[in-house]
């Protein structure tokens, strides 16, 4: 009696399990999800943040109205809606050489920019508002509005002064890019040849200091590795890359963040924001345009060539060598390697996006063209599986988790 009850509970157990295990094939021929639908649901439901838009500088000399569609550049109002764009963050870029060319201009440029910015909310309250915080952005974002944070892209601007920092926070930048393309004051540049810092100089330390003090995160895009380590030693809070990507993609591009450096800036709790371009991106994309720039060079120099006076002739080698050598862009997918990468390596909680767009130019990736197109970055992070929670962490719960934990400390 007791073997044959032994018996029919095994046979109904291989029953129940051979039921079970037929179940995916049963599945075979069910619609795929629509993945589409999905992103764009993502898209509106939550806050998509972008640390870095070129828009100010874009517009400085420009009679653009980006609260209307535009013919050129990759933000206005319109797209940003599309796109679900809640809270791109306006860099106000400082170019690197006004520092060496006259004493205050890069002051002066800055707060331009800062005006431009402030203009654009004043004369469209019903589409934009400034933002200083996290509490604002979601504020804003409840009341049907795009916030219009700010970061500086170059620390030139305080010129020496430390009082320089408090003034700009005043004005509403809440992250500062120490350096960009030269080494400035404050810090040594990736692009730089020249390090006369040897990394951070001691009042680029000093700035480092008053900016945790503040509550202004700590940009470390463009600097060189060794400012890097300095800021890392420094800097008692979380700092961010607010435009850059992984190098393990592209050896040998400083500009980039390597394993080492991204592993130890997810351990203070900081965050890597990627470039969307694709000299950034795609080792592809860097190789052709090296070619390029090497041959234009070459053709200069064999014809002995003066760049201002010959300009019409370099002009026309480039578009014929353009149009024999098209440039290569990157996609979509490109960029999803990048957050791929970055989550392998330390985790979800510890990447965002930081797209450049209106700063990279014409070398934007396909798929991935202007701030219309996030849903479709976010349609391809759920066709690789990722989760509407860990989305929306990249999106900008990442962001607000890092920008939050600045101004708590900045508080203490």
């Amino acid at each position: 009696m007791k073997k044959t009850l032994i018996a029919t509970l095994m046979a109904s157990s291989l029953l129940g399990l051979a039921a079970c295990s037929s179940v995916p094939f049963m599945d075979e021929d069910a619609p795929e999800p629509d993945y589409a639908a999905q992103a764009e649901t993502i898209s509106k439901k939550y806050i998509i943040a972008d640390l870095h838009i070129d828009v100010p500088h874009r517009l400085h000399d420009s009679n653009e109205d980006i609260s209307e569609a535009t013919d050129g550049g990759d933000f206005d109002y319109p797209r940003a809606v599309k796109g679900g764009l809640d809270a791109p963050f306006m860099s106000i870029y400082i170019p690197a050489n006004l520092e060496f060319e006259a004493e205050g201009e890069s002051y002066k440029l800055a707060n331009e920019l800062i005006d431009n910015v402030e203009a654009i909310v004043a004369n469209n309250p019903d589409k934009f508002a400034l933002a200083t915080s996290p509490a604002e952005v979601r504020e804003n974002h409840k009341k049907g509005l795009i916030s219009l944070p700010m970061g500086m892209e170059n620390g030139s601007p305080i010129e020496g002064k430390l009082d320089n920092v408090q003034y700009f926070y005043d004005r509403g930048i809440r992250y500062i890019t120490l350096a960009h393309s030269r080494s400035n004051h404050l810090s040594d540049s990736s692009y730089d040849e020249a390090r006369p810092n040897g990394g951070l100089s001691d009042f680029g330390k000093d700035v480092v200091r008053e900016m945790n003090r503040l509550g202004i995160m700590v940009d470390v895009s463009h600097l060189s590795d060794e400012a890097f380590y300095d800021v890392m030693e420094v800097s008692s809070a979380p700092v961010i890359a607010s435009h850059s990507s992984a190098r393990d993609f592209t050896p040998g591009f400083e500009r980039n963040m390597n394993d080492d450096m991204i592993e130890a800036m997810a351990e203070k709790g900081g965050v890597i924001f990627i470039n969307f371009g694709s000299t950034f991106i795609s080792q592809d994309s860097i190789d052709n345009n090296n070619a390029y720039k090497e041959a234009v060079k070459n053709y200069i120099d064999s014809n002995n060539l003066d760049p201002e006076a010959d300009a019409a002739s370099i002009e026309s080698f480039r578009k014929s060598y353009r149009q024999r050598n098209p440039f290569e862009f990157a996609d979509r997918e490109d960029v999803l390697d990048h957050i791929e990468h970055v989550i392998d390596l330390v985790g979800v909680d510890y990447v965002g996006l930081g797209s450049d767009y209106d700063g990279v130019g014409d070398s934007l990736p396909t798929g991935l063209k202007d701030v219309s197109t996030y849903p479709n970055l976010i349609k391809g992070l759920l066709e690789r599986g990722y989760s509407e929670q860990d989305i929306a962490k990249m999106l900008s719960g990442n962001l607000m988790r890092v920008w939050t934990e600045v101004e708590r400390r900045a508080a203490q």
